[in-house]
């Protein structure tokens, strides 16, 4: 059984011990501000960085022992990041509803809910804590609860980044309308990280989707592969955290995807 198997089944568990109180979270859902759009914010001439705040991880275990959610969202902003993707899974990554909560109230980017999503209500807990988009990994969705999914952020007017590992992925995303579509590096079963994939994956995504590149930016030189392969955008999270200036970090990758010898996809 791989991981991502695995975490979809406790995340499964979690939400039959615990149900979420649909009712109070979609009140708390509509009395927030209308969402940001997530894929204005990534389109445009350079390529966009979209900074996570990320605490640990499967792969890595304990990745900074101060991670202050505020203090490295208020860095990324200040640096030029296009928006913040905050991981609020507990268990494996050590986050939570309450760190997206606070970096809404200092941060104006869009704003990113990562986490393994396997029920529509879980899209309301998100715009109810000021999410603006969340992440949707298809291959852990069925095909009809991917079209709730999708459904519910649609109704709330909130941002997907739709997430793809594989061909078959790859189809199932196009299948739907969704504007924004990462291809992930890394394989959810085994945690590896192959940046080929996206440069396998990438040609098959049309002009008018906004590409994303996850995993695998440790710098502009990772940033300005993926440009290459089609990217209008990166997702980066270790490459940041486990920087001394995590601010200096998203400053070189903005310059780097906004210099002129970059490449850019071809719209």
């Amino acid at each position: 059984m791989g991981f991502l198997t695995e975490i979809v089944a406790e995340v499964h568990a979690g939400l039959r011990a615990a149900p979420l109180d649909a009712a109070a979270l979609r009140r708390r859902a509509v009395s927030q501000e209308p969402p940001l759009d997530l894929a204005g914010a990534l389109e445009g001439d350079g390529i966009a960085v979209i900074a996570e705040v990320k605490r640990a991880s499967p792969s890595a275990g304990p990745i900074v022992a101060d991670a202050d959610p505020v203090a490295k969202a208020r860095a990324y902003a200040a640096a030029g990041a296009a928006a913040v993707s905050v991981l609020t899974e507990a268990r494996h990554f050590a986050g939570s509803l309450h760190d997206l909560q606070a970096v809404r109230e200092v941060v104006g980017l869009p704003l990113l809910r990562k986490d393994f999503l396997v029920d529509p209500g879980q899209i309301v807990e998100a715009r109810a804590h000021g999410a603006d988009a969340v992440l949707l990994i298809a291959a852990a969705l069925a095909d009809d609860v991917l079209v709730a999914m999708l459904a519910e952020a649609a109704a709330l007017g909130m941002g997907v980044l739709l997430e793809a590992h594989g061909d078959a992925d790859l189809d199932r995303a196009l299948a739907t309308d969704a504007r924004v579509i990462g291809v992930n590096a890394r394989d959810l079963r085994t945690m590896r990280v192959d940046r080929s994939v996206f440069e396998r994956i990438a040609p098959g995504l049309p002009n008018h989707v906004v590409k994303v590149a996850e995993s695998g930016v440790r710098g502009p030189h990772d940033l300005i592969r993926y440009a290459s392969a089609g990217a209008d955008a990166v997702l980066v999270g270790e490459g940041l955290v486990t920087k001394k200036s995590p601010r200096e970090a998203v400053a070189e990758l903005v310059t780097a995807g906004s210099h002129p010898a970059t490449p850019r996809p071809v719209i």
